[in-house]
C-alpha cells in the first residue's frame, strides 16, 4: 500500500517503523519543529527524526484548513492515512481523499477513554485492562468507526510509561494486521452509552494532594510515572514521587508519620509509604537510599 503517515511523539515511532518495513511510506506529516533547551536549539519530533534517517518526504503544515495544504495532501495519491498521536485537527475535507481513508491507532478500548490522555486516565481511574483500536478518524473527536481492538492487562506495577511503551508497540502490530486484512474487515459502530473522556493532563494535578484517598494518589504517581510527574515541596524543595504503597495508618491527612527509616505520610483516607522519589537537582532514589542523608521531620503536616 501507499501510505502517508501522520504522527509526532515516541509513542507513533513503532507504528511508523513497522510501515516502512510493510508498505511504501510516500510521506510524513508531524509537528513543526520547536526551540527547546536553555540554547533554544530547534528540535524536531522523534517521527521527523525517524523519517529524515530513511528519507522519506516530511511536512509540517500549522493547520491543515488551507486549501493548499488540502491539495497537497490530496496529491500525494496513497492508499490510507495512517495517524498515530499527531497533535492536528484533520478536517472532513481531508478525511475521505484516499481509499481507505484515515486510520487511527488510539492507546485505549474505545468508547472508553476518548481523548488526549487515555493512557494515564485508565491507571489513575483503576482500570483492570486498557488496549489499543484501529478505527477511522471522524469529524467528531475519537468516534470514528472501529477495525480492531487488542487488550492489554494494567495492573498493580503498571506505570503510565510501562503502559504507553506497550502500547505503542501492540498498536503497530494491530495496525499491520488492520491493513493487511482491510478489505475483510466490517468496521463496528461506537456504543455512545458506554463514552468516557480522558481529560488533558493538567499543571495542577502535578501537585499531590494528601487529603486524596491514598489509593487513589497511588494510582496517580503510577499513572503519571514519568509523565508529568507527581511531587510535593518540603522546606522548599521539590520531591518527586515515583512509587508508593498504601499502608494502613489513619491520621490527619498531610501528617508525616515516619521520616527517619522510611516515610510515610497521612492521607484523606489511610497512608502512603514513599518507595522512590526524586530531590530536586539529584537522580532518582530508593526511599531508604535518600533517607542516609536526609530526613523527614515526624509530625510536619502538609496541609
Amino acid at each position: 500500500m501507499k501510505v502517508v503517515f501522520m504522527g509526532t511523539p515516541d509513542f507513533a515511532v513503532p507504528v511508523l517503523e513497522r510501515l516502512i518495513k510493510e508498505h511504501e511510506v510516500v510521506c510524513v506529516y508531524t509537528r513543526a519543529p520547536k526551540s527547546a533547551g536553555r540554547g533554544h536549539d530547534v528540535k524536531i519530533t522523534p517521527v521527523h527524526s525517524l523519517a529524515n534517517q530513511y528519507g522519506i518526504k516530511v511536512r509540517t503544515p500549522q493547520t491543515f484548513r488551507d486549501e493548499t495544504i488540502q491539495k497537497e495532501f490530496k496529491a500525494l495519491n496513497a492508499d490510507v492515512a495512517v495517524v498515530a498521536a499527531y497533535g492536528l485537527i484533520l478536517p472532513k475535507a481531508v478525511l475521505k481523499v484516499f481509499p481507505y481513508g484515515c486510520l487511527n491507532v488510539h492507546a485505549s478500548l474505545l468508547p472508553r477513554w476518548r481523548g488526549a490522555a487515555p493512557i494515564q486516565r485508565a491507571i489513575e481511574a483503576g482500570d483492570d485492562v486498557s488496549g489499543v483500536t484501529i478505527m477511522e478518524v471522524a469529524e467528531a473527536l475519537d468516534a470514528g468507526r472501529m477495525y480492531e481492538k487488542v487488550i492489554m492487562p494494567i495492573t498493580h506495577e503498571t506505570t503510565g510509561g510501562i503502559l504507553h511503551d506497550r502500547l505503542s508497540v501492540l498498536g503497530a502490530d494491530l495496525m499491520s494486521e488492520v491493513l493487511k486484512n482491510i478489505n475483510n474487515i466490517e468496521p463496528q459502530e461506537q456504543d455512545e452509552s458506554q463514552v468516557t473522556y480522558a481529560q488533558k493532563l493538567e499543571k495542577d494535578e502535578e501537585k499531590i494532594d494528601f487529603r486524596m484517598s491514598a489509593f487513589d494518589l497511588e494510582r496517580k504517581i503510577r499513572a503519571f510515572n514519568p509523565f508529568p510527574g507527581m511531587y510535593f515541596e518540603y522546606q522548599g524543595i521539590r520531591f518527586k514521587v515515583l512509587k508508593a504503597q498504601v499502608t494502613d495508618q489513619n491520621d490527619i491527612a498531610g501528617k508525616i508519620l515516619e521520616g527517619k527509616k522510611a516515610l510515610k505520610i497521612a492521607c484523606g483516607e489511610k497512608s502512603l509509604e514513599i518507595l522512590e522519589m526524586q530531590r530536586q537537582g539529584k537522580r532518582m532514589m530508593h526511599t531508604e537510599e535518600m533517607l542516609r542523608g536526609f530526613e523527614f521531620e515526624k509530625g510536619y503536616c502538609f496541609c
